[in-house]
């Protein structure tokens, strides 16, 4: 969970992701900004992140993403 959260402020680091949980409903990350953080994921944690898996859900928050790292990895 600590290195998501660092990739998240790699995005923006002025929002509290340990609190937020409306990234993506609320405007908060933008489409360029769910872009970047899909490119970290696949670097960081070596995983493929597919097409159904973008859904805001997936994305409003740091547990979130947290959860889909999680069960890709759990995937393979």
């Amino acid at each position: 969970m600590d290195q998501i959260i660092e990739i998240l402020k790699g995005i923006r680091d002025d929002i509290d992701y340990t609190t937020e949980t409306n990234l993506v409903d609320g405007g908060i990350l933008d489409s360029f900004d769910i872009v970047g953080l899909i490119t970290e994921l696949k670097d960081a944690y070596d995983i493929e992140i597919n097409i159904e898996d973008l859904t805001p859900e997936n994305f409003n928050s740091a547990e979130a993403i947290y959860e889909l790292v999680e069960r890709i990895l759990n995937e393979d």
